[in-house]
């Protein structure tokens, strides 16, 4: 059964913390094994002289707790409501640490998430994805049948999804009505999504047909606005809130208490508060849900280059929070040196990790002449250059792009202080 008072959430989060070290979790002290992962963050021992082996993720607790505050910051500035994309990291403690920073709730992309978050006491819940898998659909209605206090949403992009869902919670006997958002596709050729408003007034028309579904507003993303610049994402935004106005002309949104406008990834929540500052006065308030979620690690490569942050510095500046430590285990020639951490251990789905900084004798200094070249499963592959001083032994700390990719190869990973005391283990679950 999933929790739900603040009492069960925290029982939940406990159990976490009672789970026995051992070598299920890659990195850890082999020495630490039986203790309760409660038990190891009591030692606060160091990452670097505490036992940890390599290859070992680690996450900033300084930049977790910047990252965290920053845009806890940026939403409440722009009127924004923030449910951060839980998928990216897929980790109950962060879940709720978003929370206490003024999150109205977390978004999932598949059933299975919902469960997790459900599990550790998530009561407001936006589904980013089509939902027609009667199993998962059944178990929704149950949760929304069993607490009172639990608000979930989701897409519907066809008439065939509505009839499907319609199908599958007549059959589980649904209390109470599901939200649905009609999700406005971000282009022809785009993902998922309703391509035309014509289709999305047919899809809306279906919704109000059954009893099972209700229509809470529109939402879309983004980021997958073909050739995605400012102009063309401004215009796509554009779209949404008209379409929005719109079905509330129509009388669509009769008896909510709220309109539901929501959109927004990690690369152009920017334009995603300009144009909801735009939405004229509608019949209801509007709830103007943003969903970024790479915010939390934020990273060093893909979304550091997009960052609304720095196309807007005055609004302040994310900082990257992971850094993957990896031991150097051969270094065969002038050109070349090879460290253990490879795709098991990295992010590598957008770019390659980048080379920061080697420790050696508990001295750090910057990663020069030194380049991640490629990844074997185990394995980095280092170009180095004349200038670079770097042998086996030493430790190499690199940067990651895309957390929503190394959130998922490590499940438990140690929150780390600036001088590198461990202070917590932040466990996931994908």
């Amino acid at each position: 059964m999933a929790a739900g008072s603040p009492a069960e959430s925290q029982e939940a989060l406990a159990r976490l913390a009672a789970e026995r070290v051992g070598h299920r979790f890659k990195g850890l002290p082999p020495d630490a094994a039986g203790l309760t992962v409660a038990e190891l963050a009591a030692e606060r021992r160091n990452l670097f002289t505490g036992g940890f082996t390599t290859p070992v993720l680690a996450l900033s607790a300084e930049r977790l707790r910047h990252n965290l505050a920053l845009m806890e910051t940026y939403a409440a500035r722009h009127g924004l409501v923030f449910a951060p994309h839980g998928k990216t990291s897929m980790a109950p403690q962060l879940f709720h640490r978003q929370i206490e920073h003024g999150a109205w709730g977390i978004t999932l992309a598949v059933p299975h998430q919902v469960r997790v978050a459900r599990e550790f006491g998530i009561d407001r819940i936006f589904l980013a994805n089509e939902l027609v898998d009667a199993a998962a659909l059944r178990w929704i209605a149950s949760e929304l049948d069993r607490d009172a206090d639990f608000r979930f949403l989701c897409y519907v992009d066809s008439v065939r999804g509505v009839e499907l869902m319609d199908a599958a919670l007549r059959e589980a006997s649904a209390a109470r009505p599901v939200d649905v958002v009609v999700e406005l596709a971000a282009g022809e050729g785009a993902r998922t999504g309703v391509r035309t408003e014509a289709e999305c007034a047919a899809v809306a028309d279906a919704v109000a047909a059954v009893p099972t579904l209700r229509l809470a507003g529109v939402a879309g993303y983004e980021g997958e606005v073909p050739g995605a610049d400012p102009e063309r994402v401004h215009a796509w935004l554009r779209r949404l809130t008209a379409l929005a106005a719109d079905f509330d002309k129509a009388g669509r949104f009769e008896g909510l208490a709220e309109i539901v406008v929501s959109a927004g990834g990690s690369a152009w929540f920017d334009a995603v508060a300009d144009v909801f500052a735009e939405i004229p006065e509608l019949s209801l308030p509007v709830c103007k849900l943003l969903r970024s979620g790479a915010y939390v690690s934020h990273d060093d490569g893909h979304y550091r280059k997009l960052t609304p942050f720095t196309r807007i510095p005055e609004e302040g500046a994310l900082h990257p929070a992971f850094r993957l430590w990896a031991q150097v285990v051969s270094r065969p020639s002038a050109e070349q040196a090879f460290v253990n951490a490879g795709k098991r251990d990295a992010a590598y789905d957008l770019d390659l990790p980048i080379a920061q900084t080697v420790r050696r004798d508990g001295t750090e200094r910057l990663a020069t002449g030194i380049s991640v070249t490629a990844l074997s499963d185990q394995h980095a592959w280092l170009r180095t250059t004349p200038e670079a001083d770097i042998e086996v032994g030493d430790w190499l700390g690199m940067g990651l792009s895309h957390p929503c990719t190394s959130f998922d190869k490590w499940q438990l990973i140690p929150l780390v202080e600036a001088d590198g005391t461990v202070v917590d283990y932040i466990r996931t679950f994908f």
